[in-house]
């Protein structure tokens, strides 16, 4: 596969692809790095021998976020949009997927992991949804917190906007495995091995089989984007969260 990424690294056995996030260190998710990772994806997506797609990162951290930058005016509507498409895309793809998160996974971080189908973790992750603190919200994880967690423990870390260990996020459901960081890798390598001695066409229905059971989610996620992109950005406090992030200010809200 021909390496025409800025962002992203990717490389693929006949079994077997591996994403890797490269903006380090924080691999914060710009627009143009949306772009690349769904033509990662896109390129994967008619490989009938695949078996796994593994998405990891370089850096401290495996994404600490979307680019606020990209929440302005004239920029949130393509941000907000191509993101949701963008995990949709992850969760829809053919063969299973796996997250492999070390340091911070913190909102779009956080509902990138959320579009795959197992996420190991290192000990040392930490996983949150901030958006509450500039004065916007999660789409992605207001779509798929609820069912995966439960809607009272979607609503704490929604409106609390706090973060949480490994520990805690594989006792609420939203990662699969913690290991100790040194050995992520051979967990990762064991699931993998599992998994590429299994048939690639029973993979594929098992997991069509699986988004039939979550397929109201979809749904769920477009009306909260319409209520983000109209509601939610037409008020102040909106404006005010975003632009005080930018200028490294408290925000001073009007709460309207």
């Amino acid at each position: 596969m021909p390496s025409t990424y800025e962002f992203l690294r990717v490389e693929q056995t006949e079994a077997v692809a591996v994403i890797t996030l490269d903006r380090p260190p924080l691999n914060v998710l710009t627009i143009a790095m949306n772009h690349e990772l769904e033509r990662a994806l896109e390129s994967l997506a008619d490989d009938p021998h695949l078996k796994a797609v593994v998405l990891r990162a370089e850096g401290r951290a495996f994404c600490a976020g979307v680019d606020v930058a990209d929440h302005t005016p004239e920029r949130v509507n393509e941000m907000i949009r191509g993101f949701a498409r963008l995990v949709t895309r992850l969760r829809s793809l053919a063969a299973p997927t796996i997250a492999v998160v070390h340091g911070a996974a913190l909102g779009g971080g956080t509902e990138l992991v959320m579009g795959c189908d197992i996420t190991l973790a290192a000990a040392s992750a930490r996983f949150g949804q901030p958006e509450i603190t500039l004065g916007v919200i999660p789409p992605i994880a207001a779509a798929l917190f609820p069912r995966r967690i439960g809607y009272q423990r979607a609503a704490r870390l929604v409106f609390t906007g706090e973060t949480i260990s490994a520990e805690e996020a594989a006792r609420l459901g939203l990662v699969t495995e913690v290991a100790p960081d040194a050995d992520l890798t051979n967990r990762l390598n064991v699931l993998l091995t599992q998994l590429t001695g299994l048939s690639a066409a029973a993979l594929r229905l098992a997991k069509r089989a699986l988004l039939l059971g979550a397929a109201g989610e979809t749904a769920a996620l477009d009306a909260i984007n319409q209520l983000y992109l109209t509601d939610l950005m037409a008020t102040a406090d909106a404006r005010e969260g975003i632009q005080s992030f930018i200028e490294k200010r408290p925000p001073i809200w009007r709460d309207q």
